[in-house]
């Protein structure tokens, strides 16, 4: 296909001007009257390096989109390319581009089917996913070696999703004039090989891989160009039964065996439970709070499958007095909706995945992240949906369930983190999201037998803390209390160094608060025996767990735990005995 040549002025830098930038006047050195400044040292480097393979690392809101189609618009100008490939993750994600561009005189055909074999004389080129790729990879071969092609992965790191993925991308893409290779997220947790990305080895022996430029959230939110996050921690206690009939206790945000913990949060993410009720009210009403000063602020809830979406989505709806707007990957309408509510001023929107991941919805400044699932790519990725500024001084809140890994994460916004491959899969710490679904199920030689499902039997929620950057606030309180609404009624204007001061001043008038307030009669707490009685029923559970995973006797695990701890036999120990022995058996369990 011959690109048409009088239509060459298209290509010019002018045509990427289209695309509006944000703040120029707070950048950095470098900048023009539309690029920022990291974009202009993208480019410079880019243009220095001047090789087939570049792959750029940016925080989500930074820009990434703009810097892509200026360089291919320098690239065409330029006459080293004339056609355009862009691999985007998702089908919603292939008509952003494809406006994008348009906005940049850039024609790309987002409507291109395998079966079309190529695509219209009047596109530039094809905006196409890596599923469709992966289905065909020759089809888009022939298009990449029908010109002088550049091809944009964007979010590379899905071209390691599947062994087809990768090797569908490599035999298309392979014969490419230039690639670029985009990533507003740490990369993948797994090892996958990721295409085209080159991998130099550490001391270590792992291979890490290497970015041509990198412009990471901390610098963005120096330059403004991203918004501060607050994290908003709620812990609680959990009860559920396990598949075999045993009923267990644990409080969120307590260190315990990861299989504890998994069982834990699941249950607090239960919809019929208190725990995530009180939490979507709390975040409602940080909503209100927020849209007194930007009127059509959003919030999102990412749930973690289609049933619990619709439940979220129905409690809201109760909460709220508005119906949300429910996403969910496999329908049909989800980027009409996701569009809609994008330009509108609805509350709330429920999702899966669908807004995972590079969809742009600028106005939202609320979320609740109410999935279970627990790595570095995942949560970078949802929580990216809140960092696009639109204004000075606009700051998104985040709530979360107080999970140790989940904590880490958002107290690690910043790091910058490299994909590794041939490294210990043990050194992160995180939980394995495979977990989750383990807690719901017996063991696979008890499965047959196991006389239950697994099964959420209350949870109760309280605020734990704030938390901004590697700083924590707050004290654990009672949910619509004075003391949360500290925090939660934070106003939704503030510059990025005003965050951390209003909140210590917050934490000081909360502690001060709860310092002059008279402490509960004895009488309000729970008998002893009582107590005693649910320490011993947790401690049996436990001891049946753990025997069972032994292949051993009660009498036996009972025993050890004895020796371990200390104390008499568990008709004799003392509360604080018996909490020894949970906590022992807790860290045995597997």
């Amino acid at each position: 296909m011959e690109t048409g040549r009088d239509e060459e002025q298209h290509y010019g830098s002018y045509a990427a001007d289209q695309l509006p930038p944000t703040y120029p006047e707070r950048a950095a050195w470098g900048t023009t009257q539309t690029l920022r400044a990291w974009q202009q040292e993208a480019l410079d480097k880019y243009f220095a390096l001047d090789r087939r393979d570049f792959l750029a690392g940016a925080t989500p809101g930074a820009g990434k989109t703009t810097f892509a189609l200026r360089l291919a618009s320098e690239l065409m100008r330029r006459g080293v390319i004339d056609r355009i490939t862009v691999v985007a993750p998702t089908e919603h994600l292939k008509r952003q581009w494809a406006d994008a561009a348009h906005r940049a005189s850039i024609r790309l055909d987002p409507e291109f089917r395998n079966g079309d074999g190529d695509y219209p004389r009047q596109f530039h080129g094809v905006v196409v996913t890596y599923a469709q790729v992966a289905a065909r990879p020759p089809v888009h071969r022939r298009i990449t070696d029908s010109g002088r092609s550049l091809v944009i992965l964007d979010e590379v790191h899905h071209g390691g999703d599947a062994l087809s993925w990768g090797d569908g991308v490599r035999e298309a893409f392979t014969t490419a004039t230039r690639r670029l290779s985009l990533t507003g997220t740490p990369f993948r947790s797994d090892d996958a090989p990721i295409p085209f990305v080159h991998y130099q080895p550490d001391a270590d022996g792992a291979r890490y891989s290497v970015t041509d430029y990198d412009y990471g959230y901390g610098r963005a939110l120096k330059d403004g160009v991203v918004r501060p996050v607050i994290f908003l921690s709620y812990a609680g206690t959990m009860q559920w039964r396990t598949a075999q009939g045993d009923e267990m206790k644990a409080t969120l945000g307590h260190e315990d065996a990861k299989d504890i913990t998994s069982a834990a949060w699941r249950t607090a993410l239960d919809p019929g439970g208190e725990w995530i009720q009180q939490v979507l009210r709390s975040a409602n009403v940080r909503l209100t709070h927020v849209r007194q000063q930007v009127p059509d602020a959003g919030g999102l809830v990412i749930a973690t499958d289609q049933a619990q979406a619709r439940q979220y989505a129905a409690i809201l709806e109760q909460i709220s007095g508005e119906k949300a707007t429910v996403v969910l990957s496999d329908d049909d309408g989800a980027s009409d909706r996701i569009e809609a509510f994008s330009e509108g001023t609805q509350r709330w929107m429920v999702a899966v995945r669908m807004v995972s991941e590079g969809v742009d919805v600028p106005r939202l400044s609320v979320g609740v992240y109410a999935t279970s699932s627990a790595t570095p790519l995942f949560f970078a990725q949802v929580i990216g949906r809140f960092v696009r500024a639109r204004r000075r001084g606009e700051v998104a809140t985040v709530f979360l369930p107080s999970v140790p890994v989940l904590q880490q994460l958002a107290a690690e916004l910043e790091k910058q983190r490299d994909h590794a491959l041939d490294r210990d899969r043990d050194d992160d710490g995180l939980l394995d999201d495979d977990l989750m679904a383990q807690a719901e199920k017996p063991d696979a030689e008890d499965r047959e037998a196991a006389p239950f499902v697994w099964e959420p039997m209350s949870s109760t929620a309280t605020f734990e803390k704030a938390m901004f950057g590697d700083l924590e606030f707050g004290e654990l309180v009672e949910p619509q209390s004075e003391e949360e609404l500290d925090f939660i009624g934070l106003p939704g204007l503030l510059e990025p160094e005003e965050v951390s001061d209003l909140l210590k001043r917050r934490h000081q008038r909360q502690s001060a608060r709860l310092r002059s307030r008279p402490q509960p009669p004895a009488d309000d707490m729970k008998p002893l025996y009582r107590s005693m009685k649910e320490e011993r029923q947790l401690l049996n559970s436990l001891v049946s767990i753990v025997a069972r995973q032994r292949s051993s006797t009660h009498a036996i695990v009972h025993a050890e735990a004895r020796r371990a701890c200390g104390g008499p036999e568990v008709r004799r120990a003392s509360t604080q005995q018996l909490r020894d022995r949970v906590q022992y058996l807790r860290r045995q369990v597997r």
